[in-house]
């Protein structure tokens, strides 16, 4: 079996990992894609609990024929989210899975900071994917939304629903749950 993780704070998840996970699944010859939310953010980001983005995120799978899952391999390990913790603990406990890992091309700036990286590439291959604005050498595909959770999160905090750039799914959820200032039912 071959599997393409997608890790990430998913805070919350939105159309541009929608788009990912679809590309990957479409054009790079896996059988799964696995949303995997960090439990504890490495560099500290304030995040929504756990649960409510692991709902957020089974919500978005839902969407999708069943080869788009969420795995709760960073509560499993309940560490920091370091990558390749992650990513060594998933090949020992899968020996027969054979994974790749994807990044989008913004995230290239920040491999200097990531543990083991060169151990990464090891373990999985490791697929770069063209995210707009952020031009790369070995990227693939076309360049995906320039839409982030950290814009998701603007816009709610000065009131506005963010419904172009998150599924409703995924919203609904937020509204029954009362995240990002979200309320009550639409």
């Amino acid at each position: 079996m071959k599997v393409a993780l997608l890790g990430g704070s998913f805070n919350p998840p939105h159309v541009g990992h929608l788009m990912a996970a679809t590309y990957v699944h479409a054009t790079q010859g896996v059988d799964a894609v696995w949303l995997m939310p960090t439990f504890h953010h490495p560099f500290g980001k304030q995040l929504e609990p756990f649960e409510a983005r692991v709902r957020m995120c089974e919500a978005l799978c839902r969407e999708t024929s069943g080869w788009l899952q969420t795995s709760l391999v960073e509560r499993e390990l309940g560490g920091g989210g370091r990558t390749v913790d992650t990513l060594a603990y998933l090949v020992e406990r899968h020996p027969d899975t054979r994974f790749s890992l994807i990044i989008g091309s913004d995230i290239l700036r920040d491999l200097p900071q990531w543990k083991d990286f060169d151990r990464i590439q090891r373990m999985a291959h490791v697929t770069v994917l063209y995210r707009a604005g952020y031009p790369a050498p070995d990227t693939v595909g076309p360049p995906l939304a320039e839409v982030s959770s950290t814009q998701v999160r603007d816009q709610l905090t000065r009131g506005l629903e963010p419904s172009e750039l998150v599924p409703s799914v995924v919203l609904q959820v937020a509204r029954d749950e009362g995240l990002y200032g979200l309320r009550g039912p639409r």
